[in-house]
């Protein structure tokens, strides 16, 4: 059975602040809840109040004296209809409707399209959704001007709904106007990860990173579009994590085709040693009930036993009514499964290969350590938090405990699997390595008397990706007796 660490599970609980939840009461209840990373939705409210809720979550790291990751999500380009007459119409099923560029009102024939890019690339039998998919149109002929389609699945169109066109890479840059303001927001106010929407390929990763020039706030690409899929890895070695944003996933594929996409995603994430994030609709449900589904606890429960680093939150914590019941809920989930004798293996179905490298043998060796002699935990000393990473990507059995002098590494770390992020000043000997492990372990309630741990780290100290050196500590009685004292 997998040890758990002092917060009762590895895989870390992200949740979105928003009208139900920013408050520093309700971000406070939320931390004890077990939220270990706040998601900042840049599509909703003003930078006053992204402000303000960035501070509240700073107050409260304060006062928890616990590294909280902060993610400012951008929203990405919305492609949208234009306005009709009576703001909205009605298409009936296998009618005939068209799109052009005309700015005169819609009605049950025509709208405007006020997206110039989307003329002249889309084809014959390719698919217009409108309205998350609730409208299901396709091609019959396309031009520089009009594009006419047969509605597959007729239903009622209003003004503005939005448009997804699963089968062509749209010709508009993953960020706006809007998104490059909202960057710039959270850069400055400190954010630790930003999620960049809209992500169609590599190209539009590296835009962003040149965009943050030479920030150290981390870069998570949201998988949301079919043709990101096809260049996965192109993406992931981009970036420095990936959200399965099964959302858009759900409405531009197939429900079916959902499930086994997010394991393949989630897998190959795991395998470059990035943190990867399952999110969207989670726990549903809960917007409004105080108790989930039993298929949507199913769900948790599977992002947990693949391995993902950290599962999300959206409006059931940022509008919803019951907030800390889901964040509780998902906590409770999440360390039951965690418990199951059967979780070791079913989390070790994806095989990790360390690559040749000293740092990556040593990590691969240290997990391998944990699960042959009775340690309660691995203890990582990094600068850069890379030492972190590949432990967290071996999926050890004990706890990972990270110290770094970067209070910002250690913010980032807040949703890598496993870790419990300490920030500490740097070390610059061997012996003050070992007593500061000792220390922190007693003080972090990672073993007493006679409790084994395996330390990593870097000589010469303080040299970013030396990792070069692994031993085994034992804490003595006469330690404890000094913690308290």
């Amino acid at each position: 059975m997998a040890k758990t660490d002092p917060r009762g599970r590895k895989v870390k609980i992200l949740a979105t602040l928003g009208p139900a939840s920013r408050s520093p009461e309700m971000i406070a209840r939320l931390l004890r809840a077990g939220a270990d990373a706040f998601r900042v939705n840049m599509s909703h409210g003003d930078h006053e109040t992204h402000a303000a809720t960035i501070a509240a979550v700073r107050a409260a790291e304060k006062d928890f004296g616990r590294p909280v990751a902060v993610l400012c999500d951008l929203q990405g380009p919305k492609l949208r209809v234009g306005l009709f007459k009576d703001g909205k119409a009605v298409i009936r099923h296998s009618a005939h409707f068209s799109f052009d560029r005309h700015p005169a009102p819609g009605d049950e024939n025509r709208v405007c399209l006020p997206h110039p890019e989307l003329f002249g690339i889309l084809k014959k039998g390719q698919r217009l959704l409108i309205d998350d998919g609730k409208l299901r149109l396709r091609v019959i002929v396309a031009d520089d001007d009009h594009i006419l389609c047969s509605a597959e699945v007729g239903g009622v169109i209003s003004d503005r709904k939005g448009v997804n066109v699963p089968d062509a890479v749209v010709p508009v840059p993953a960020l706006t106007d809007k998104d490059r303001r909202d960057l710039s927001f959270a850069l400055e106010h400190g954010a630790d990860w930003i999620a960049l929407s809209f992500v169609q390929r590599p190209e539009d990763v590296a835009e962003a990173r040149r965009l943050m020039g030479t920030s150290t706030t981390a870069l998570m690409a949201k998988i949301e579009k079919p043709a990101a899929v096809e260049r996965l890895d192109e993406i992931i070695e981009l970036s420095d994590g990936i959200m399965v944003a099964r959302g858009d996933l759900g409405v531009e594929l197939n429900p079916e085709d959902v499930p086994p996409l997010q394991k393949r995603i989630v897998a190959t994430t795991r395998r470059s040693g990035k943190p990867v994030v399952v999110a969207t609709q989670m726990l549903e449900s809960m917007i409004e009930s105080p108790a989930p589904t039993r298929a949507e606890v199913s769900d948790v429960a599977n992002a947990v036993y693949d391995g993902a680093d950290a599962v999300m939150l959206s409006a059931e914590t940022a509008s919803g009514a019951w907030p800390e019941e889901a964040v509780t809920i998902m906590h409770r989930i999440a360390a039951q499964v965690e418990s199951d004798p059967g979780y070791a293996e079913r989390v070790h179905f994806t095989e990790v290969q360390p690559d040749s490298t000293t740092a990556d043998a040593l990590s691969y060796a240290s997990a391998r350590i944990a699960e042959t002699v009775n340690v309660t935990g691995i203890i990582v000393f990094t600068g850069s938090g890379s030492t972190a990473r590949r432990v967290a990507r071996e999926r050890p059995s004990v706890p990972i405990m990270v110290l770094t002098p970067s209070q910002k590494i250690a913010r980032r770390l807040a949703l890598l699997w496993g870790t419990h992020p300490v920030h500490t000043k740097d070390i610059g000997s061997f012996e003050e390595m070992i007593a500061k492990g000792k220390r922190m372990a007693l003080r972090h309630g990672f073993g007493g008397a006679g409790s084994k741990l395996v330390t990593l780290a870097g000589v010469p100290f303080g040299t970013p990706g030396s990792t070069n050196l692994l031993h085994v500590v034992t804490l003595s009685g006469d330690e404890l007796s000094k913690h308290h004292a």
